[in-house]
């Protein structure tokens, strides 16, 4: 795995343009798959389909699938935080509440990440990385607006999105704390395998299968989506910029997605954007600007 920059390097911008589209868009598809299916069913189907991908891939690209010795502890420590729990808590959280108001709380991430990396890694927070942090939690604050007021309406689902923001965050450090010696896509693959076994046990006890007979074609479209875009591709873009970035500077860079994901309820869902939402948007990508370039010497 790469060495961590304190900026964003002009060879990762392409990855993180897509990972930012490829999940912004990804709450409105998911939403529309977890309307009609199960969430360990889907779950399930978005990690063992898209491991496989992941695991073909590499395979005909010539790296070894091995996993190197004395890496199975913290690997599969790593695969039951940033999958089993993330994936648990989203899939039950927007499943309660709206996919706009769970994308902005599940990448309420960099307020827990920040500060980890701070304490656990010893990342120095300059007053560039303080001020993107302060910037992209405003511009995150405008986009959930009456939302705040209206947590009320279904605690139990907001609770589920905040604590993935939180195992997320946890993910994201304890990854450079305890790297894994293995090539990205390897690495990708292993921690969706080995992160969805609980989630495979669960469909198996608890869903019914047959009901995917039922399931229509917007549904699966949603299923496909995930599997091959969000999960396959975008889990590979995520391990790539969280392994090559500092903590900080990675977490802020994450804030510009759930801004597509309103965007993508405007697109598809024919919303309107509000004044507040524009200026949510000047916020976050001003945030990303703080951290975007290396800083002047």
């Amino acid at each position: 795995m790469s060495a961590s920059t304190d900026h964003i390097p002009a060879r990762l911008w392409w990855v993180l343009a897509g990972l930012t589209f490829a999940w912004g868009f990804n709450w409105t598809a998911m939403k529309l798959a977890l309307s009609e299916v199960a969430p360990f069913t889907f779950r399930s189907m978005c990690l063992g389909v898209g491991s496989a991908v992941l695991f073909a891939v590499m395979k005909a690209g010539g790296h070894p699938l091995g996993v190197p010795k004395g890496q199975w502890g913290r690997l599969i420590a790593l695969s039951l935080t940033a999958i089993t729990a993330w994936n648990l808590l989203v899939a039950y959280g927007v499943s309660m509440i709206p996919s706009g108001r769970a994308a902005i709380l599940a990448y309420t991430m960099p307020a827990w990440s920040i500060p980890l990396s701070v304490w656990v890694l010893g990342e120095r927070l300059n007053g560039r990385k303080l001020t993107g942090l302060l910037l992209g939690m405003a511009g995150l604050g405008l986009l959930l607006g009456e939302g705040v007021r209206n947590l009320g309406a279904a605690p139990i689902g907001s609770l589920l999105v905040l604590c993935a923001a939180l195992m997320w965050a946890l993910a994201t450090v304890y990854q450079k704390r305890f790297a894994v010696s293995m090539p990205v896509g390897v690495y990708t693959a292993w921690i969706m395998l080995l992160g969805g076994i609980p989630i495979f046990v669960g469909a198996l006890v608890l869903d019914d299968f047959a009901a995917l007979a039922e399931v229509s074609p917007k549904a699966w479209f949603g299923v496909t989506y995930n599997v091959f875009i969000a999960f396959a591709w975008a889990h590979w873009a995520w391990i790539k910029l969280a392994t090559s970035l500092s903590v900080t500077v990675f977490s802020l860079a994450m804030l510009l997605t759930p801004v597509i994901g309103v965007l993508s309820g405007i697109l598809f869902l024919g919303e309107r954007p509000t004044p507040t939402e524009y200026a949510a948007f000047g916020l976050v990508l001003a945030s990303l600007l703080t951290v975007a370039l290396p800083a002047r010497k």
